[in-house]
């Protein structure tokens, strides 16, 4: 899935992206450290991957749909890489 990068914080490694529809996505480090990347700035085109076993909250027991919680939440986000043509 394609995003684009909002947010990063280079001392935490995370941030959010924003997802075509304009909704904000946030990540965490281990997200980042998944993708590869060392430096992200905000206005980058990012692929993002889902996470398969649920919401990034306590609880999330591989339930979610396409890695959105039971609940109806944000999806957690597993990776977070370059968008490449």
């Amino acid at each position: 899935m394609q995003a684009t990068a909002y947010t990063y914080d280079a001392g935490t490694r995370c941030g959010s992206v924003l997802l075509d529809d304009g909704t904000p996505v946030e990540f965490d480090a281990a997200a980042f450290d998944a993708g590869g990347l060392r430096l992200l700035r905000p206005g980058q085109r990012v692929r993002i991957e889902l996470a398969e076993d649920g919401p990034a909250e306590e609880g999330g027991t591989g339930a979610g749909t396409a890695g959105a919680d039971r609940t109806g939440g944000a999806p957690r986000i597993a990776l977070v890489t370059l968008q490449t043509f």
